[in-house]
């Protein structure tokens, strides 16, 4: 076989166990009983003291660069797979607010071939499905999902382009059903503008327009305007009869929602992104660094029942919502929070935060595996991926569960070049990544070859 990984804890959604991993031309090929291992691999792996995890797949990502000039000041494909590759994401799916938005079958084959040209990792992209007559031809392309941002469509440049913005209930229930005709699954930003309209007109009013009221105005009323658009998705989703994966879970209202859907069997999944439990949560964050830590402000209260949510399955996927932004981007926000970028960089590190987070007993290790990794290949489909089995890529992660590091703005690999989480310390740290057998990085340095990465094909089986 090409390659032997010796002496390491497969860890498992199931469980752990001590073993070795043989792979074969990119595969898995077998899983031996420590002892066991033939002789004769080409190269062999010394994982002593480490876990192997199967990769991370990371539903939702935003890359920034499109197939023209417009935000890869941020990022680009080939920096974002770069930072995933470091973190041990071994497949990347990019969400579709880049310039211009793929809406349609010609703009998604373009964008397809920047990732083949430049990705390190493998990837998928969520394509807008708001060209209702462009749905069959886009669901044919091997994705994941689609997606839309359930906003009003105001035209601006950034984030919400033209396109992909949809805040009509009828042309979301119009969506639902041609996502539901064509068998994939469809993401949605779930957001209520008619009262987020009326909500920051009472800030304005009062001249508070930072950071800090942003957070409040988001959050106000108990996250009142992501528990209406939850339950308007939920009701169309009943109608329409899709599957329904509901973005930025983070609110107890909303995980109380979602499961309420599941006991009635609706096709619903969810996902809660690293901000909402290691960012966002805690308000001092967002006192001192103001929209460097925002996406969105999760009043403490929440944060039992999100954690509760995840560890018993209601929350299905944990997924990164990295969102890159230069600094002159946020510093805006300490005037006027509006005018700033939202979203955190943090593929880089969420693996890490969530091992961490293990350490610390709030979630099992076994668990941490499943929402990054089983979970989402069998929930969207994607073959080949998110586990450790015979048969299946070798997408593998070595991580040294005991190793404590700390994150620092020199060592961030996204061209915005800081991190919110940057002075903490995490136990956990991604020591190799693997991608189809061949390592991407190691060492502390990514080593993966840009273009190697290629389309993690999904397809769905409903």
């Amino acid at each position: 076989m090409d390659t032997l990984i010796k002496n390491g804890t497969i860890v498992t959604a199931e469980g752990r166990f001590r073993g070795s991993i043989g792979i074969e031309d990119g595969l898995i090929a077998a899983i031996y009983e420590p002892g066991d291992e033939p002789a004769g691999a080409g190269t062999i792996i010394d994982a002593s003291g480490l876990a192997v995890l199967p990769g991370a797949i990371d539903m939702h990502s935003h890359h920034r660069e499109g197939t023209q000039p417009g935000f890869e000041y941020k990022d680009t494909i080939h920096t974002s797979t770069l930072q995933c590759a470091a973190g041990g994401v071994t497949t990347s799916v990019a969400m579709p607010n880049v310039t211009p938005p793929p809406n349609t079958l010609d703009l998604l084959r373009k964008q397809f071939a920047i990732y083949e040209r430049d990705a390190v990792v493998d990837w998928n992209f969520n394509p807008a499905p708001t060209i209702l007559e462009e749905v069959p031809a886009l669901a044919q392309q091997g994705i994941a999902a689609f997606k839309f941002f359930m906003v009003v469509d105001t035209g601006r440049n950034y984030p919400h382009m033209p396109g992909i913005g949809v805040h009509d209930h009828g042309r979301i229930f119009a969506i639902m059903q041609a996502c539901a005709k064509a068998n994939v699954p469809l993401m949605v930003h779930p957001h209520d503008q008619a009262l987020m309209d009326i909500i920051e007109q009472e800030f304005w009013a009062r001249g508070e327009r930072d950071a800090l009221a942003y957070a409040k105005a988001y959050a106000a009323h108990d996250g009142m305007i992501w528990e209406t658009a939850i339950a308007t998705l939920l009701r169309l989703q009943q109608a329409a009869g899709c599957h329904l994966h509901i973005l930025h879970t983070q609110t107890a209202g909303s995980v109380q929602l979602i499961r309420e859907a599941k006991a009635r069997g609706q096709k619903v999944t969810c996902e809660i992104n690293p901000w909402a439990l290691f960012l966002g949560c805690d308000w001092s964050a967002i006192q001192r660094l103001g929209s460097y830590a925002l996406s969105y402000w999760v009043p403490e209260k929440n944060v039992p029942g999100l954690w509760e949510g995840l560890n018993n399955g209601t929350i299905d996927i944990v997924a990164t919502d990295h969102a890159p932004h230069l600094a002159e981007e946020k510093e805006i926000g300490w005037t006027d929070g509006w005018k700033a970028h939202t979203g955190t960089p943090s593929t880089q590190f969420y693996l890490s935060m969530l091992l961490n987070a293990a350490s610390e007993g709030r979630i099992p290790l076994s668990r941490v595996v499943e929402a990054c990794s089983t979970g989402p290949a069998r929930i969207f489909g994607v073959q080949g991926k998110g586990r450790i089995a015979p048969g299946c890529h070798a997408d593998l992660v070595l991580a040294d569960l005991d190793r404590e590091f700390e994150i620092r703005n020199e060592d961030v690999l996204s061209l915005c070049g800081w991190s919110p989480y940057a002075g903490r310390r995490l136990k956990g740290q991604v020591m190799r990544t693997i991608v189809r057998g061949r390592t991407v990085y190691v060492d502390g340095k990514v080593v993966g070859e840009r273009g190697y990465g290629r389309q993690a094909v999904a397809a769905y089986a409903g």
